[in-house]
């Protein structure tokens, strides 16, 4: 991200509503604690979540990676009464992060966290959400969309981050992993079943309605 986005990002921050506490602590120890912090939704996605899930009003919804569980929280608020969220996480190291945030959280009832791989687990699953978010191994996004797909509702919202992949879907000579998300994004575009809108918020979201 160059300078004048950097600004610009941070500016969209502060004219925002801001983050309860308990995400500004989780984001601080994600820093302090892992290795990647910047995979975190932070706080403007975080927002958006937000935002999306209380206009949506998902009764089930589900979430591929975790990671340390800030967009869970914020999906989370929005969630029906008796509804829930169901969140995968395939690295068990990062469960002594999300936990503790999880059980501390008002919507503690609402968030179902499984550990391990997505892909033997969604299958499994015998509920028809409302709302998926995919947020894990990119090369696997068109498998995690087509494991989703007969599992959501008509009208439902399935979100897939980092789809413009650090800018690099718009380089002439893509690598092989920004070949494979670009063709994801192209494939998604070209499916008569789904409308969707690509957001270059943070590393680009993807937004898809079931028709």
């Amino acid at each position: 991200m160059n300078f004048a986005l950097k600004n610009i990002y941070k500016y969209c921050e502060e004219m925002s509503s801001n983050r309860d506490d308990m995400l500004y602590q989780l984001e601080r120890e994600t820093n302090l604690k892992t290795l990647a912090p910047q995979m975190i939704s932070g706080h403007l996605q975080g927002l958006f979540f937000e935002m999306l899930v209380q206009l949506l009003q998902p009764r089930y919804a589900i979430e591929v990676g975790t990671f340390t569980g800030y967009a869970t929280l914020s999906l989370a608020k929005g969630i029906k009464e008796n509804g829930k969220l169901i969140t995968i996480e395939v690295k068990p190291e990062l469960e002594a992060i999300y936990s503790k945030y999880f059980k501390a959280s008002p919507n503690a009832d609402k968030i179902e966290a499984i550990i391990g791989d997505a892909k033997s687990i969604i299958p499994r699953l015998d509920y028809q959400f409302d709302l998926a978010y995919i947020d894990a191994n990119k090369k696997e996004n068109l498998l995690y969309f087509d494991m989703l797909f007969n599992k959501m509702n008509s009208n439902g919202c399935i979100l897939v981050d980092n789809v413009l992949w650090n800018g690099k879907v718009v380089d002439k000579n893509k690598d092989r992993d920004t070949l494979m998300i670009h063709e994801f994004n192209q494939k998604i575009k070209e499916d008569p079943r789904v409308e969707s809108v690509i957001l270059p918020l943070r590393d680009g979201l993807m937004m898809i309605r079931i028709l």
